[in-house]
């Protein structure tokens, strides 16, 4: 953390750090900039235009020089101060006729507030009336003015009396100041919007607000702090339509890059004695800013104003420089604007000019001209901005002195790094933010293609969002394959930049059509978080993140929205979010019934004794695992229960769901249900304890602690690697981001599913223990086999079982909240989403092992280990 983070701005300097704008400069010599390091940068932000002659001006330094040696007065108010009304008498000059009184300040935006104050006084009135998208300073009352709500809020701004109105829309104008006649004191506007993207209104506009103010009695204020004094090639931008407004407003290069100062210039019919006697500043007309502004305007008027000339030429060399750059990259750059040295490239910040791309994620949430000015610091040595409120524009407004070569130069690097964002690949483009990577280091960037999945319009088509995240950092290549490049701590630090920067949005987008014929159109939200990031979060931060995404989903159209990963954990099985207006589901039932599945087929496949099998589930408290728990013991003899060693409830609720799941089975008895052989429920029909099913949890939870555990039908613990070995068939569903099952704990020849995500299995147990099955649990297939739209290591056609629960939810129209918390996936839940499965057309996948289909050479490993193993004992 730099002292400019820790002192002045810890926020703004947080984020400079992040895209790496943070720069220390220790030397400025007219357009260029130098670092501790020696590097040379070609300024072309002037300071937002506050640097007319670029950085230290000599002809600057020597008014100042010469103000010391005089060892004239600074601050003598009250009195008449010569520099003041030299610098005053100067500017009626140079303005047109009509404009006659000089107000000082100390910046642009105290000088709009005295605009504003004056034109109340000079006519009673109120209102004041600006433009949308507009920008007029950050002090209460020009801030009120901005036309920028997100400027706005925090400061409960806009105060009272102020209304906005389309820019270049005359018409509106008209419209306001006839509905509310007697009302606006002033209309501000700026003749080209700075910070609103340089963005210039229609010809004539400016003349017919003239005269609309002017019929309703409305004084017009031109706001000129950035584009006035030589900006755009005149010394005031209205003198292009010979407009004089009532009010014009100056400051930024009227210091001469080295002293703050502003100026309201008026009409002597605006200016009142109230406003005379009654508004101040102390430092505002102060004698150093004056002789600094007297020498400014004997610079840009010197020689019949010959620097102007210059000004329109290097202009015109770098408009056509950029325009030239547009035809080459159309879609990309959408519009070059401005004039004279005030001038903007608008970007494309439409994604798909990003297919695959985390680029396009990045322009879409208008982060990327943020991006692509860093790229031109750190990259090309280029300085550059963009505008505060058109975050697709970057401005291009250097120092009024820049030449020609200079600006060649801006254009060449301009060039380069458009050509380097063309090529889509973010790792390419990003790669300066994580350290230097040679140009073999990139792999090919190969976008995912898109499936051209829309949403049709007929009712009966079902809607569903769903959300996901990178389970780790190694599978953030899933949104974007250029990320591959990338070493997971490169990884760690690219999203560590961007991870609070960056909103919810849509990765991808699918079109469902199931057996029965029924459609549904769904979207994947994404969340930019690795499960542990979530899992660091304060809880409040990551429940409003969830919340964000749940209300994207919403406002594009899903009637219901599942919970991928730890999306589901993070807000308590869906809990935290079913008050967001949409339906919520975990997708955890059809999960439990596709992990029991996936057991029951593999012990089928395997000849496994169903009536010798001891299934363990890791993380039975769960929702998943209790439930996988009930259905198991259907089939299966003999459950143990496995728990967090590192709850201090967790034995306590091991019992209960023990106690739960011997209820379970006391009522089939009592229905005299058909038992299978050799299942739970089978054994216990002749055990003479077994309470009655309507006995309390408690009569239970004894029959566990005796007859239950000493029997070996079912048991508990929280100590893993001491009862793995007895199990036959592991399920592991559990929130645990560790690798709690390895080589070491696992019995001969288990089965074992990992529902957990990220996986609980280590990756070892393939290579150490051949006789081991290892199922990917949770994957079926999609009925049609459609295209999901990204890569999230399946072939196609394939999904998890969460997902497939909302997308079978969705073909039903079933909008209600599905599978929350841990009573939301009960047996009832369980069965449905079975027989809706059934119905639609998803069943089990072919078995996966380790993020990888189950190849036939695994699959004889397996069976030769087993042969080995049965021969063996």
């Amino acid at each position: 953390m730099n002292a400019f983070t820790e002192f002045v701005n810890p926020h703004l300097g947080q984020m400079l750090e992040i895209i790496k704008l943070d720069k220390e400069y220790v030397r400025g010599e007219g357009c260029l900039l130098f670092d501790s390091a020696g590097n040379r940068y070609l300024d072309c932000i002037a300071a937002y235009g506050a640097l007319p002659f670029g950085h230290n001006p000599p002809e600057i330094w020597e008014a100042i020089e010469a103000y010391r040696s005089s060892g004239e007065p600074g601050f003598v108010q009250p009195s008449a101060m010569p520099a003041a009304a030299a610098l005053a008498r100067r500017l009626v000059e140079l303005t047109p006729e009509t404009l006659e009184v000089v107000t000082f300040a100390n910046s642009g935006a105290e000088a709009v507030e005295a605009a504003l104050k004056l034109s109340r006084a000079a006519t009673g009135r109120a209102g004041i009336l600006a433009t949308e998208n507009s920008f007029h300073g950050k002090t209460f009352g020009a801030l009120s003015a901005t036309g920028n709500p997100a400027y706005q809020g925090a400061f409960k701004a806009p105060a009272e009396h102020f209304g906005h109105i389309p820019y270049g829309d005359w018409e509106a104008l008209k419209a306001e100041l006839e509905a509310n006649p007697g009302y606006y004191a002033a209309f501000i506007v700026e003749p080209i919007q700075g910070e609103g993207g340089i963005i210039e209104p229609p010809t004539g506009y400016l003349q017919k607000v003239k005269e609309i103010c002017a019929e309703a009695g409305t004084l017009l204020i031109f706001d000129e702090v950035q584009t006035g004094l030589g900006r755009t090639g005149a010394l005031f931008d209205f003198e292009e339509e010979g407009v004089v407004p009532d009010v014009l407003v100056l400051a930024k290069a009227l210091g001469g890059g080295l002293v703050p100062i502003g100026a309201c210039i008026s009409t002597a019919a605006a200016y009142s004695e109230d406003f005379g006697m009654k508004h101040s500043s102390t430092f505002a007309g102060n004698s150093l800013a004056c002789r600094v502004g007297l020498k400014v305007l004997d610079l840009l008027t010197a020689n019949d104003a010959d620097l102007l000339g210059e000004v329109n030429k290097r202009g015109a060399q770098l408009k056509e420089g950029l325009e030239k750059l547009q035809s080459f990259y159309p879609g990309h750059i959408r519009a070059i604007r401005g004039r004279g040295l005030m001038l903007g490239i608008e970007f494309n910040m439409d994604r798909e000019i990003f297919p695959g791309s985390l680029l396009g994620v990045m322009a879409e949430q208008e982060l990327l001209t943020p991006v692509i000015s860093s790229y031109l610091l750190n990259e090309e040595k280029i300085r550059v901005a963009p505008t505060l409120n058109g975050n697709a524009v970057i401005r291009i407004e250097p120092p009024l002195t820049i030449t020609a070569a200079q600006c060649e130069e801006a254009l060449e690097a301009i060039e380069r790094t458009l050509e380097r964002l063309s090529e889509g690949s973010t790792a390419r483009f990003l790669a300066f933010l994580v350290g230097g990577k040679k140009e073999e280091d990139f792999k090919p960037f190969v976008p995912y293609p898109s499936n051209g999945a829309k949403p049709g319009d007929s009712e009966e088509e079902g809607r569903f969002a769903f959300l996901i995240h990178p389970l780790d950092l190694s599978s953030y290549h899933q949104f974007d394959s250029s990320l591959l490049s990338f070493t997971e701590e490169e990884v760690a630090d690219l999203t560590g930049k961007f991870g609070d920067l960056v909103e919810p949005f849509v990765v991808s987008k699918t079109l469902i059509e199931s057996d029965k014929g029924s459609r549904a159109y769904g979207e994947f939200i994404g969340l930019p978080r690795t499960t542990d990031e979530f899992m660091d979060l304060p809880k409040e931060q990551a429940i409003a993140e969830l919340k964000a995404a749940v209300s994207l989903a919403k406002e594009r159209g899903a009637r219901i929205v599942g919970l991928g990963a730890f999306t589901a954990v993070a807000s308590m099985g869906g809990l935290y979010l079913r008050n967001e207006g949409v339906p919520i589901t975990t997708g955890n039932s059809y999960t439990v019934v596709s992990a029991v599945d996936a057991v029951n087929t593999a012990t089928e496949k395997l000849q496994i004794d169903r009536e010798e099998i001891t299934a363990a589930i890791v993380g039975a408290t769960g929702s998943i695992g209790k439930g996988i728990c009930l259905l198991l013991s259907e089939t299966v003899p003999r459950l143990i229960l496995i728990g967090n060693p590192n709850n201090k409830l967790a034995s306590e609720r091991l019992q209960a769901v023990a106690a739960e799941i011997c209820r379970y089975q006391a009522a089939l008895i009592k229905q005299g249900r058909p038992l299978k052989r050799g299942s739970m429920g089978h054994l216990l029909a002749g055990c003479k304890t077994l309470p009655e099913p309507g006995a309390s949890l408690d009569d239970f939870k004894d029959f566990v602690d005796n007859e239950g555990r000493s029997s070996g039908v079912i048991d508990f613990s929280t100590d893993i690697d001491n009862v793995l070995a007895r199990a036959d068939v592991v399920i592991s569903a559990t929130s645990h981001t560790g690798k709690m099952i390895h080589a070491g704990n696992l019995k001969q020849g288990a089965v074992v599913c990992d529902i957990s995500r990220p996986a609980n299995v280590s990756e070892e147990v393939d290579e150490a223990r051949p006789d081991v099955l290892v199922i990917d649990g949770g994957v079926v297939e999609v009925p049609g086999h459609p295209s999901l739209g990204w890569d999230f290591g399946f072939e196609k056609g394939l999904a998890y079982a969460c997902m497939a629960e909302t997308m079978m939810l969705a073909l039903e129209k079933r909008y209600k909240h599905y599978s929350l918390g841990s009573s939301g996936v009960n047996l009832e839940s369980i069965l449905m989403t079975r027989y809706l499965a059934a119905e639609h057309g998803f069943k089990l996948a072919n078995f996966r092992s380790f993020n990888r289909p189950l190849s036939e050479e695994s699959w004889q490993r397996l069976l030769k280990a087993r042969c080995s193993m049965a021969a063996g004992r």
